[in-house]
């Protein structure tokens, strides 16, 4: 991974914060809503034994993070950085989930703009973002961010299943000019 990708980042809405041990129940407590993962390809990450190698997986990579609200200072959701399916100079930013009281646009916004502006800071080219085509709402918050799907596509195993994955792309001069300028 391009070193650091666990910054600390925050705006009026949200803080990222690197992800710990100790954020297990906190993030739990989030992620055990079923209506989260509704149209998700890991639709049943709800549940405790998915949930954890989830989790653990995302305190291995070095690149999650934890979204605090700032107006509560509740845990609400987490988000990553990871390089293993990008392109030369392109970061992924994924694996994120918000609570749903979270959901309509201002804090995933939020959050998407500190990533991004940050992984262009660490002087990536790109930023990818990796969907299961059947998750809508998911397309469509990157469709709101500027993110342009691509030709790409990636297989990831989820819930004992193989999923087909769309690759959504910010590139750095649309970062400047599009939506999250």
């Amino acid at each position: 991974m391009h070193p650091p990708m666990q910054p600390a980042l925050e705006d009026a809405l949200v803080q990222l914060r690197p992800m710990q041990e100790s954020d297990r129940e906190a993030m739990f407590n989030v992620a055990c809503d079923p209506l989260i993962w509704a149209l998700h390809p890991a639709h049943d990450r709800w549940k405790r034994e998915v949930f954890d190698p989830f989790f653990t997986e995302g305190l291995r990579s070095n690149g999650g993070l934890v979204v605090i609200d700032k107006a509560t200072g509740a845990v609400i959701g987490s988000s990553r950085y990871d390089i293993r399916v990008c392109d030369v100079g392109e970061v992924e930013i994924g694996w994120t989930y918000l609570a749903r009281g979270s959901w309509g646009g201002a804090i995933n916004r939020s959050i998407k703009r500190l990533m991004v502006g940050y992984a262009f800071e660490q002087g990536f080219d790109a930023v990818i973002f990796l969907v299961g085509e059947s998750n809508l709402r998911s397309r469509r918050a990157l469709e709101k961010i500027g993110a342009v799907l691509t030709d790409r596509r990636q297989a990831w195993p989820m819930s004992d299943t193989v999923v087909d994955h769309l690759i959504y792309r910010i590139a750095r001069t649309d970062f400047f000019t599009g939506p999250m300028a």
